[in-house]
């Protein structure tokens, strides 16, 4: 009989829940709060945790961190059960590692349904972990090479999120839970100068990898990465993607390549910033923009001045008046927000 460990505050939902699990033959063990349920856990030991989040003495999320941190119980899957439906609460309920997010009311269904599927992966996920502590040996058809190798691991195990334009994935200063691959949009990483002017320090396409602060410490991220467009990406949390390195150290030299060439296109930007000619900003920008957002150059781009000023490294008037100037040259067309390169090979020769 499985064990299910139920944390719930509420004394008549605790109890009917209960009831219901047991009913479907489970076993169940039962919590008021959060301070308690950490103890019943790391004695019991359970199959699956179903755990609410708003509770006295410690919340859902404060449960979850301290178990997902001991390695006798951060496997154990882990499903909130809540009445927070807010996207940023199921965003950062994710973030944390929970398995699922079940939101109130419930059917009875929909909860025997996650409990089944979770136990069956930490099974299945167990038995594969037993197998490679025996064998201690890598298949050399599973071992991941190449960065093509690890963008297909993200997709086969990581979890989607789905962003609208502008909409911002992660600030600067939070924590740093997971890696992102892009698999449809653009994304744009900026800061903030001592002015709260904003600085774009880098733009990312379908198929990048982004949210990386580093591999082996708790940093948080160092920059704020917001939706240009509509956006699909698949996240990986540190902790996997780290196993997944310290076992296969073909594809960490070439993540590491990966990274130094993401610095040299920082510091080419820091030069450009520095030496170059407004002229030469802005083209650069409208051509780099162009490269990201569309598969074909000469295609409209729709992007804010701000942006454009903001990845350029000049003001937005200064932007705006030096794009008047290209427009006037035949170089762009401008109809609003949309910007139109019509004269490429000029525009790369300002270059």
């Amino acid at each position: 009989m499985k064990k299910v460990l139920l944390i719930e505050d509420d004394a008549v939902l605790r109890e009917n829940t209960a009831e219901l699990l047991e009913l479907s033959e489970y076993k169940v063990t039962t919590a008021q709060n959060g301070k308690i349920g950490i103890e019943v856990a790391q004695n019991l030991l359970p199959d699956v945790i179903v755990c609410d989040i708003m509770m006295p003495e410690l919340d859902g999320y404060g449960v979850l961190e301290f178990l997902s941190q001991q390695e006798h119980t951060k496997h154990i899957p882990f499903i909130f059960l809540s009445a927070k439906t807010e996207r940023q609460d199921v965003r950062k309920g994710m973030d944390l590692g929970a398995d699922d997010y079940i939101t109130k009311p419930f059917s009875e269904g929909e909860l025997i349904s996650a409990i089944e599927s979770r136990i069956a992966k930490a099974l299945i996920l167990k038995e594969e972990r037993e197998k490679y502590q025996q064998t201690n040996v890598v298949e050399d058809e599973n071992e991941i090479r190449t960065l093509n190798d690890l963008k297909n691991f993200f997709d086969d195990n990581g979890t989607i999120f789905t962003c609208r334009k502008d909409e911002v994935i992660y600030n600067e200063g939070q924590h740093s839970n997971f890696i992102y691959l892009i698999l449809k949009g653009v994304v744009k990483c900026h800061k903030l100068d001592e002015q709260g002017k904003e600085l774009t320090t880098a733009l990312y396409k379908e198929d990048d990898l982004f949210g990386y602060t580093s591999f082996t410490q708790n940093m948080a991220y160092q920059e704020t990465a917001t939706a240009i467009k509509e956006l699909e990406i698949v996240g990986l949390s540190k902790n996997e993607l780290r196993s997944v390195l310290n076992k296969n150290h073909k594809v960490t030299l070439e993540l590491i390549q990966l990274l130094t060439d993401n610095l040299s296109i920082v510091k080419d930007q820091l030069l450009q910033m520095a030496y170059s000619s407004v002229y030469k900003k802005t083209a650069m920008t409208i051509l780099k923009f162009a490269e990201k957002l569309n598969h074909k150059p000469n295609d409209p781009i729709k992007i804010s001045r701000n942006d454009l000023a903001s990845v350029a490294g000049i003001a937005t008037e200064t932007l705006i008046r030096t794009m008047s100037s290209f427009k006037k040259q035949g170089l762009i067309a401008i109809e609003g927000r949309n910007v139109k390169i019509l004269d490429l090979q000029k525009l790369k020769q300002i270059c």
